[in-house]
């Protein structure tokens, strides 16, 4: 009943200290003692699980002291006070200034022990209370971060917070553009590292030859163009959050360096024979099964399997459609800021459209989606090419012509003829845009702003 608080014994008197640590041990009670207050105080946090049992009169730090000290520290915290001089003003003023109660020398063992246990049930309340509203308060967080109404991110949104506090290694599946990075970020910020470094490496986007060094960093002359020393991903992330994107494409020769990291929590630098040790927590995300391309001989079986002490499904977009309108207004509300627009309203059609469509892109399709939308270049609805009257009487290949015309000059005038700019928002290559460009006889100068051109 008692075992998950404890009982802080606070009296400079060695005699007093061990005949009440022997009857409360023997009533189940876990006792911990002092004979210092200073000290005794030094070893409490806020959420300390322990009940104080102190002497009033004690060298250095009295126990009205650190009734004082324990309010400023945590006034929910019980504190029994007892003194041998049955002193009733004093006990009267301790109470009125939070002690839980007053036990007069010789202590009356009953007594005691009924008011340890009321004061232990207490404290353990308290506690269990805060748990709990913390663990509201991450929940509603976590809803702003993973953000949907499904069952199944519902189910991963309580996977996240039992997991970021377990502090463990972690794989994340989903499609392409399925969030897998949200996750891990989250993973990361609901968990006790969240003021440490998150360092995040795409395992696809960098070469064979390189991604060793990034990993694992190098010494300098360690290779040819090796001028200086190099911290890798890895030791950045000491103390915080690795995330490892797209893992199946790690080389197996890295693969392997990556399992010792993982067993010994210690990395060499390439060019290097020192150990340097590492605290960290890896999370990994594929869109492939690990375990299957293992069995495949296309991924360490003794990786995965280290690597798989938790594991998190994202679903595709198209399997949760009660997720698509949540996640279209939060983007679109994203973009409206971003651009400094305001934010349309969503019509019939719009909302039909995306209800139907399969998001093949996943959410990352979608976010894009959004941006189109505020901009007003939205490929959502077809109802501006319905309107169009030149395009009554010609070909479907004229008519999509003139559709595909009408996007583009809507994405170089919301870009204001910047052509980066306007090929994300047309999701296009710079390449692909420049030459549908020319294809319709677009210049960007057209669309540049009045100032921009020397015009008032």
């Amino acid at each position: 009943m008692n075992q998950d608080i404890r009982i802080v014994i606070i009296d400079d008197d060695q005699s007093i200290v061990e005949a009440l640590t022997e009857m409360l041990e023997l009533e189940d009670f876990r006792i911990q003692s002092f004979s210092d207050a200073e000290k005794a105080l030094a070893s409490l946090t806020r959420d300390s699980p322990v009940v104080l049992l102190s002497d009033v009169k004690m060298p250095k730090m009295d126990g009205l002291t650190l009734l004082s000290r324990i309010q400023l520290l945590d006034p929910e915290l019980p504190i029994l006070l007892m003194s041998g001089h049955g002193d009733i003003p004093m006990a009267i003023e301790a109470v009125r200034d939070g002690a839980y109660d007053f036990l007069e020398k010789p202590l009356n063992p009953k007594q005691l022990i009924n008011q340890l246990s009321r004061a232990t049930e207490k404290r353990r309340l308290v506690l269990e209370n805060r748990a709990l509203k913390q663990n509201l308060e991450q929940q509603s967080g976590l809803k702003e971060f993973i953000i949907g109404d499904s069952a199944a991110i519902k189910t991963i949104r309580q996977h996240i917070l039992a997991l970021a506090q377990a502090n463990v290694d972690t794989i994340i599946y989903g499609e392409t553009g399925s969030g897998k990075d949200v996750v891990a970020r989250a993973l990361h910020q609901f968990s006790q590292r969240s003021d440490r470094r998150f360092i995040a490496i795409n395992c696809g986007g960098i070469s064979e030859s390189l991604i060793e060094s990034e990993l694992f960093g190098h010494e300098a002359g360690s290779f040819t163009g090796a001028n200086k020393r190099h911290i890798g991903k890895i030791e950045a992330a000491n103390g915080g959050t690795l995330f490892l994107d797209e893992i199946e494409t790690m080389p197996m020769s890295v693969q392997i360096k990556l399992l010792r990291v993982l067993q010994d929590r210690t990395i060499e630098r390439v060019g290097s024979t020192t150990s340097i040790p590492v605290s960290l927590t890896v999370i990994a995300a594929s869109k492939d099964d690990l375990a299957q391309l293992g069995e495949e001989g296309r991924f360490r079986k003794d990786l995965f399997y280290r690597l798989n002490v938790a594991s998190l499904t994202i679903p595709p977009l198209k399997d949760r459609p009660e997720d698509i309108l949540p996640l279209f207004h939060h983007y679109a509300r994203k973009a409206a800021e971003h651009f400094s627009r305001p934010l349309p309203e969503l019509q019939s059609d719009v909302i039909t459209h995306l209800l139907q469509h399969t998001w093949p892109g996943n959410v990352r399709e979608l976010k894009n989606a959004a941006d189109r939308f505020v901009l007003g270049i939205s490929e959502t609805s077809l109802a501006s090419l319905k309107r169009n009257d030149d395009s009554v009487g010609c070909s479907y290949e004229e008519r999509m012509d003139q559709f595909e015309r009408q996007l583009l000059e809507q994405g170089l005038r919301a870009a204001q003829g910047q052509l980066h700019e306007a090929a994300d928002l047309l999701d296009l290559s710079r390449k692909t845009l420049y030459r549908k460009m020319k294809k319709h006889q677009l210049d960007k100068q057209n669309f540049r702003s009045t100032e921009e051109n020397g015009q008032i």
